[in-house]
């Protein structure tokens, strides 16, 4: 091998390779088609599952597609290239001008649902929806956290209402314009002690929790790891793609459900790698793609559980998975429901899919503030709920414990839930959250008995610190000092 260097060396010389540079987008095409996409889903939403107007459609929902990265939305709430359709509570978004239509229905039981783009508005009856009856009770005659019916306390005598007041201004009046929180509910020995909303919102409004649904995802293939139907530490146990001719030689056989849980799979990722919005899970999120088939179709480009990766797929993975272990479709598509959004009183969330009623909860879940207070409940009670165990402790355990592969990197994600990293000394360690884009937090403080949901509607630079709103709460307790009590 040596030999065979030098003599490379003496035959070239100093040769100096110039490195090869491609300046055109080859993705423009697909950038665009999800862009609109991306406008068709989030108009849909905002129009026919928050039920909010045009015009506050515009000004927060949409606000997320930049002029510098999106281009801006399609039209303006006068018109443009684009279509509402409040009888089949549909929109579509595209035209002349602005690249191919790409629509989105809203479905009963799932919110909007994309559709592909040589899908019309003719198929919007062959799109997935759930009809479910919901449990027979009123939320608003119902004590919480089962209901609404939220009786007046008088605050504990060690929390301070004038600090409390004021970690709420902070989170509210932002000095960036790019950071709208739409709601805050602080909720301490399992009572609602503070809950605020912003212009045009209210209990009811529910919006996208982005990431925040991988923290659902986990909650509901924890509860099949307790019953023994799913397991950690066994491979995902399905066929990959492309076909090969011998899928029992495929490494990818070897990547576990614990490794996609702690972001570790070892595949390509896309996300993480500034393609999230031109291919990969952008297709399934906003262009009617399975979701299913694309996350099945990388390859392995590292041992799994060697490095952590951020990728929606990793998620999806878990998902299908979890498909498989429940074994119909029907079992699969009620499970959501049946098995935790209904025990937790939690009936304005909606779990989306795609077209082929995959569920997308790597980031499609619709809801209000108080139906993830709820779920942040679950596990402040460490599984509990009204008497019956619906997840574990051990398996609380895990999504709290750093997943190995961020160990050099500040121990900050477990089990698709968010630690505090290692150079955070200002909040208790044993605090963990979830967290969706825009601003989507549900944040547990074991300690201090404590969960704080944070919706927002952020865009453009974002970056609202979930860790800072956990210590600005903390103040209102004994100066951030206090034990549980």
């Amino acid at each position: 091998m040596k030999r065979s260097a030098l003599l490379l060396t003496l035959l070239l010389g100093n040769v100096t390779f110039a490195q090869q540079e491609e300046n055109y987008d080859y993705f423009a095409a697909n950038r665009q088609l999800i862009r609109n996409g991306v406008q068709a889903v989030l108009m849909c939403n905002g129009l026919y599952t928050s039920n909010r107007p045009l015009r506050q459609v515009f000004r927060h929902e949409l606000a997320y597609l930049t002029p510098d990265r999106f281009g801006g939305p399609v039209g303006t709430p006068d018109g443009g290239e684009y279509e509402t359709n409040a009888e089949l509570q549909a929109v579509a978004i595209g035209g002349p001008t602005t690249g191919p239509t790409v629509r989105a229905a809203f479905r009963e039981g799932i919110g909007c649902v994309v559709m592909a783009p040589d899908q019309s508005f003719d198929d919007i009856d062959s799109l997935p929806k759930l009809e479910l009856p919901y449990p027979d009770f009123d939320p608003a005659l119902t004590a919480w956290p089962n209901g609404d019916l939220v009786p007046e306390k008088p605050l504990p005598d060690y929390v301070d209402e004038d600090a409390l007041l004021a970690a709420s201004d902070w989170a509210f009046v932002r000095e960036s314009p790019e950071q709208t929180t739409l709601s805050l509910i602080v909720v301490h020995n399992g009572d609602i002690i503070h809950e605020r909303y912003d212009n045009g919102a209210d209990m009811t409004t529910r919006t996208r929790t982005w990431s925040t649904a991988k923290s659902i995802a986990v909650t509901l293939i924890g509860m099949l790891v307790d019953e023994g139907r799913m397991d950690l530490d066994k491979p995902l146990g399905f066929e990959w793609l492309p076909e090969a001719d011998n899928p029992e030689a495929d490494p990818r056989n070897d990547i576990t459900l614990r490794h996609v849980l702690n972001m570790s799979s070892g595949l390509y990722t896309v996300d993480s790698r500034g393609m999230e919005y031109a291919t990969g899970s952008g297709l399934a999120y906003w262009a009617g793609a399975s979701s299913v088939n694309g996350m099945r179709n990388r390859g392995l480009i590292r041992k799994p559980g060697s490095f952590w990766d951020y990728e929606n797929y990793d998620t999806l993975l878990a998902v299908y998975a979890m498909k498989q272990a429940l074994g119909d479709d029907k079992t699969y598509q009620e499970f959501p429901r049946k098995a935790l959004l209904d025990k937790l009183g939690m009936r304005n969330t909606l779990v989306s899919s795609d077209r082929f009623h995959d569920f997308i909860l790597s980031s499609q879940v619709y809801t209000n503030a108080r139906d993830l207070a709820r779920f942040g409940i679950l596990y402040a009670r460490n599984g509990m709920w009204d008497g019956e165990r619906l997840l574990s402790e051990e398996w609380i355990e895990f999504v709290r414990t750093p997943a190995p592969a961020t160990a050099e990197r500040g121990n900050f994600y477990g089990g698709q839930w968010w630690l505090v990293p290692d150079d955070r000394t200002d909040v208790p360690k044993d605090a963990y959250s979830t967290a969706g884009n825009r601003g989507q937090y549900v944040i547990v403080v074991p300690s201090h008995d404590l969960v704080i949901v944070r919706r927002g509607l952020d865009w453009g630079r974002q970056g609202f610190d979930n860790w800072d709103l956990t210590r600005e709460v903390l103040k209102a307790f004994d100066g951030g000092k206090a034990a549980a009590r």
